[in-house]
């Protein structure tokens, strides 16, 4: 498994927006936004490309294309946060669905819903998450994908913690990370710290 940190400069500003608990839901809105778009560039160079023979206004030239197709799967709710960013950096993209409800006992996750494009024929199957806490809903869900024909999986989230990294590496050593930043630790209630606490309450002021 590969785990790549971003370093932008951009990132760490989004994040500080993120966490801070005074920050609005508009303004909360666009930085999740802004740093899922940064963070998918990053992630998209994981893409591969065909060389292609295109016209200019002047003359023949060669450039590339995306090969195949390239698939987000946002886990339901808080990955939807990332979804519209994501396919503007990927345009083109399919779209696939997951549900995971946590127990909030147990802190395990249960599938509730599940619709995917074709997968067998994918490129790349990216699973989007702001939050990857204890690893248990990118776990099952990465499951479910591989059921579904996936071959080539890459996780995305804003944050994560040293638990849900070990937990899914363990899980699936075939599929990488990319995250906004490693925070410090589960808490006793399984929630990331320092963290930015919930984040789907947050996105949708609920």
């Amino acid at each position: 498994m590969s785990i790549e940190l971003s370093s932008h400069p951009l990132v760490r500003h989004y994040i500080t927006i993120l966490r801070d608990s005074e920050t609005p839901t508009e303004d909360f809105r666009r930085a999740c936004t802004g740093i899922t778009t940064v963070l998918m560039t990053e992630a998209a160079k994981q893409l591969d490309v065909d060389t292609v023979s295109v016209q200019t206004p002047l003359e023949r030239t060669e450039g590339a294309r995306i090969t195949g197709d390239v698939v987000f799967v946002p886990i339901l709710r808080a990955g939807l946060g990332m979804l519209d960013a994501a396919m503007a950096v990927v345009p083109g993209s399919s779209v696939g669905y997951i549900g995971l409800e946590r127990d909030e006992a147990t802190a395990e996750a249960s599938c509730y819903y599940s619709k995917m494009p074709e997968l067998g024929a994918a490129q790349i199957v990216y699973v989007i998450d702001p939050m990857l806490a204890t690893g248990g809903s990118a776990i099952q869900s990465i499951e479910q994908i591989k059921k579904e024909g996936a071959t080539r999986i890459s996780m995305v989230s804003i944050i994560a913690a040293p638990e849900g990294i070990a937990a899914l590496q363990e899980a699936h050593p075939d599929v990488s990370i990319m995250t906004g930043v490693i925070d410090r630790e589960l808490d006793e209630n399984k929630y990331i710290r320092p963290g930015l606490g919930d984040f789907g309450d947050r996105l949708f002021r609920t």
